[in-house]
């Protein structure tokens, strides 16, 4: 009986460690493109990866921030244009420049997050990476309205940011409405009796560069003529001089 029992707590002590050590082994951390296929959420994600050809990209490359938006926020960018009902029916090269502005080239934890412009994969007119805005003031916003899903998805090539909304990249008119230091530059770009208008303007094709004040800087403005109180105490044709010195077209 004494063997017995010796017998069958050597069994017990070794199935508990068995069983012990695969409890302690951590999940099996791979790239960015397999981590992403074990997330159903993420299934349009990858299938856009793989439609604009940046598997191979995000599985070899790297370290890398990915912004990955959810099945949700695939169906939302879908719907935004009555002429897309499937990913197939975005052409390529737009959708590649949309999924690059979800790629930051180095790894950026959630705890990394700060208010700042990071520069992004995808090019601009000019071959310029185009920023995204993130905002952790009151909440963290990617590019004025994305907010994160889950964080911190680790992979071995750089890690993932799920989040609830495609990101496209903003004209020169939303990155100011995106930045609350730029309220006065919109308040002036939009006062209705200038004879130009800004809006229209920049919002188009471009590519336009602009020297934007902050509200700090428009106060310093009004602060150099005791009879301007506000924005709308400028005359017109200064106020639209000290914005066409503040707008390159090129």
């Amino acid at each position: 009986m004494y063997k017995v029992r010796i017998i069958f707590s050597a069994l017990l002590v070794a199935s508990l460690f068995t069983f012990s050590s695969c409890e302690d082994d951590p999940a099996e951390v791979v790239n960015i493109i397999e981590t992403a296929q074990k997330n159903d959420d993420l299934s349009t994600f990858v299938a856009a990866v793989q439609q604009a050809s940046l598997v191979s990209t995000l599985e070899t490359g790297g370290p890398y921030t990915v912004f990955a938006p959810t099945n949700d926020a695939f169906q939302d960018l879908l719907d935004s244009n009555p002429s897309w009902t499937t990913l197939s029916d975005i052409d390529n090269a737009t959708l590649t420049s949309v999924l690059l502005f979800h790629v930051l080239g180095a790894e950026v934890m959630s705890s990394g997050l700060a208010d700042s412009y990071v520069t992004t994969s995808a090019t601009g007119p000019n071959s310029e990476q185009l920023s995204l805005q993130i905002d952790v003031t009151g909440g963290v916003k990617f590019n004025g309205s994305a907010t994160p899903v889950t964080v911190d998805v680790d992979a071995t090539n750089g890690v993932i940011h799920v989040i609830d909304e495609v990101m496209l990249a903003p004209d020169v008119v939303n990155v100011a409405l995106n930045n609350s230091d730029f309220s006065s530059l919109v308040a002036a770009l939009t006062r209705s009796d200038l004879n130009t208008d800004y809006v229209a303007f920049l919002s188009g094709t471009g590519p336009f560069t602009v020297f934007a004040p902050t509200n700090q800087a428009f106060q310093d403005l009004l602060d150099s003529d005791p009879s301007w109180n506000s924005l709308n105490d400028i005359p017109v044709s200064t106020l639209e001089t000290v914005l066409n010195y503040h707008v390159v077209d090129g």
